[in-house]
């Protein structure tokens, strides 16, 4: 069964985290006189330190998502999550993660940043789906984290609940579902089961479906002994004031992203259903995203020829599984329309 003290770093383990004056005082009141902080204490919306708990914006996304604050960490943007849970549980040099391909590239990097072996598991080619035994093949004592982005990045799709469910059930270390596009689906988030599975980490995001990319807000769930120890090595401060305030409106207001859910979906289905037209486009594949995976007769060609129209996409034809493919951005209305017209265009 999973223990957390069985992966969790010895070094980690026996740190104290760093207390700001901030962690003192959760609440600024004006009959308060902070000098405590070497603020400057001349009024403007952002003199003082953010809270750096956050706490009225967890309280938000706890009643938003049913989960517990203390099942919560915030970090700037989903890297910033991600790479603590490569310094907080795994030893450099020593332990391995496993993930994915093709997938997210950050895993890999974040990986090689903190010098920890990352390795591959192919998805089955048919369907992008997961190759369970594969995947279980790879783990050994030293394996701490499996990486799984549901929807998958690029190929836009679900991973099976039940492929999920047997690795939850059979790996003693963390997995990682990152759910950077569940709004863009029909299926709830895995931060429901967080009770039944102590070794169960969900990331999300602000970034897609709230238009927040530029203010890098994102979002860990997990049990409360998993959040206690990323919180050990927490920067203090990580997310400004702003982010926070703005955030919180955001996710109270449903109306604005809700609607812009819809249309991006909208526009995603037409998307798809005209690009299936384009006579060098072989292949679309579905998506559960905000982005449409197609296979063209020749990548390297469509790309460049799109960027000489000054449309840019993402050319994925190197990464695994994914020759001669190209990955596009479902846009606005006016946009989807240019580039089916060049798409069109093109010979």
């Amino acid at each position: 069964m999973f223990n957390i003290n069985n992966i969790i770093r010895p070094n980690v383990k026996a740190m104290k985290a760093y207390s700001s004056a901030r962690d003192e005082f959760q609440e600024i009141n004006d009959d308060y006189i902070f000098l405590d902080a070497n603020e400057n204490p001349f009024p403007s919306p952002y003199n003082r330190y953010p809270d750096p708990q956050q706490r009225a914006l967890k309280q938000v996304l706890s009643d938003k998502h049913g989960v517990g604050k203390k099942q919560i960490i915030l970090g700037n943007g989903s890297d910033e999550v991600l790479d603590l849970l490569f310094r907080a549980f795994c030893n450099p040099e020593i332990d391995n993660v496993i993930g994915i391909s093709p997938s997210y590239g950050m895993y890999q990097v974040l990986a090689n940043l903190n010098a920890i072996e990352y390795r591959k598991s192919l998805l089955q080619p048919e369907e992008f789906s997961l190759n369970v035994n594969d995947i279980l093949s790879k783990v050994d004592e030293q394996t701490k984290l499996i990486f799984l982005c549901s929807p998958n990045n690029p190929t836009g799709q679900y991973l099976d609940d039940n492929d999920i469910e047997k690795l939850l059930n059979l790996f003693h270390g963390l997995v990682v579902v990152d759910e950077a596009y569940i709004d863009f689906g029909n299926k709830p988030s895995w931060n429901k089961k967080l009770s039944s599975y102590p070794n169960l980490v969900v990331l999300q995001t602000l970034s897609k479906a709230y238009g927040m990319a530029g203010l890098r807000l994102g979002i860990l769930f997990g049990n409360e002994e998993v959040i206690s120890v990323l919180n050990k090595i927490k920067p203090p401060y990580n997310i400004n004031q702003y982010t926070q305030d703005f955030a919180q409106k955001c996710l109270i207001d449903k109306t604005y992203s809700e609607s812009l859910i819809n249309l991006l979906s909208k526009e995603r289905e037409l998307l798809s259903k005209s690009l299936i037209h384009v006579n060098f486009v072989e292949k679309v594949f579905p998506s559960d995203s905000n982005f449409i995976l197609i296979k063209v007769d020749n990548a390297n060609k469509r790309y460049q020829q799109l960027v000489e129209k000054g449309i840019i996409i993402r050319n994925r034809t190197n990464d695994d599984l994914c020759e001669d493919c190209l990955r596009i951005t479902v846009g606005t209305e006016e946009e989807n329309r240019k580039l089916l017209k060049v798409f069109k265009g093109l010979s």
